[in-house]
């Protein structure tokens, strides 16, 4: 995909990530349109329905790229068997519509989201794009996702398995500020779980290079510096000017967020070895400076 501006169409454009990569791709001179459920109210909208299959094709010809990210969080809720289904049939229902559309209207790439959860418990055991999926709930999930992704037969195809991004407006971030904010933050279990974090600005980055570079396959979106969970709450506390006196439980935490404890007290070490081979940049690849720099803005 060349420099030059493009039409682009952009799934879960509302959501922390997409909301922030339509503002990049608008401010780099592309065309954006979002997908919405409801009745488009403006030229920039195309209607679909996850649910159904429904993709409005005649309105989506022509793009040059379609970036797929809808889909519900997994840290939104506390993980009951309902919610559960929510995660898995939001992301295989959506990816499976919109790769069937991209099949058949064929773009020149597609990007479709996916998550470092497809490694599952990796310990201290550093792993990188062909590691082998994982065998916990969301490992099953991102195995499920990545194959619908596949359905867009044709189409190169990107599937960036996201680390923890960083952000103050949302995400895990925006959650543990408060806390630090007020001196309550700290350690979340033993605090030696790996945590492969990267920042919005430069998530929004690699997918921006992955729409140029003629890359594809799962990608890491990550940092090249996971760190463990007591290194990154100390750096926190440090940039927020503010104690990391207390550590939360672990037995707290699986009290507090059920099945989701296990995505705060798992240990994740993920290397982003095609981005490193490609020749990316990471504008914050070092944890200590990239939360001084969120904390502060």
């Amino acid at each position: 995909m060349s420099a030059l501006p493009q039409r682009i169409a952009v799934t879960g454009a509302s959501g922390l990530i997409g909301s922030a990569l339509v503002g990049h791709l608008k401010s780099e001179g592309h065309t954006v349109q979002r997908l919405v459920r409801r009745l488009p109210v403006s030229p920039d909208e195309i209607q679909w329905d996850p649910t159904t299959g429904y993709v409005d094709t005649d309105a989506l010809a022509g793009v040059d790229a379609v970036i797929h990210l809808a889909g519900v969080g997994v840290g939104d809720k506390r993980w009951s068997k309902k919610y559960k289904a929510q995660i898995l049939n939001s992301r295989l229902l959506g990816t499976e519509a919109i790769a069937k559309a991209v099949a058949e209207i064929k773009p020149q790439v597609f990007i479709s989201a996916s998550a470092i959860g497809w490694y599952g418990e990796s310990g201290n055991r550093a792993v990188v794009e062909s590691d082998r999926v994982g065998d916990d709930f969301l490992a099953a999930v991102c195995r499920e996702w990545e194959g619908a992704a596949d359905l867009a037969v044709g189409v190169r195809t990107v599937k960036l398995r996201t680390g923890l991004v960083l952000d103050p407006t949302g995400g895990a971030l925006g959650k543990m500020l408060p806390l630090f904010k007020f001196g309550l933050g700290g350690k979340l279990g033993s605090g030696k779980q790996w945590w492969s974090w990267i920042t919005l600005h430069d998530v929004i980055r690699a997918i921006s290079f992955a729409l140029e570079k003629p890359i594809s396959g799962p990608i890491n979106v990550v940092s090249p510096n996971p760190v463990t969970n007591q290194e990154f709450t100390s750096a926190l506390a440090r940039a927020m000017h503010r104690p990391a006196l207390f550590p939360a439980p672990a037995i707290a935490l699986k009290i507090a967020l059920g099945g989701f404890s296990s995505e705060v007290l798992g240990s994740k070490k993920v290397i982003p070895q095609k981005l490193i081979d490609e020749g990316f940049t990471w504008d914050y690849p070092h944890v200590t400076s990239a939360l001084v720099a969120l904390v502060e803005n």
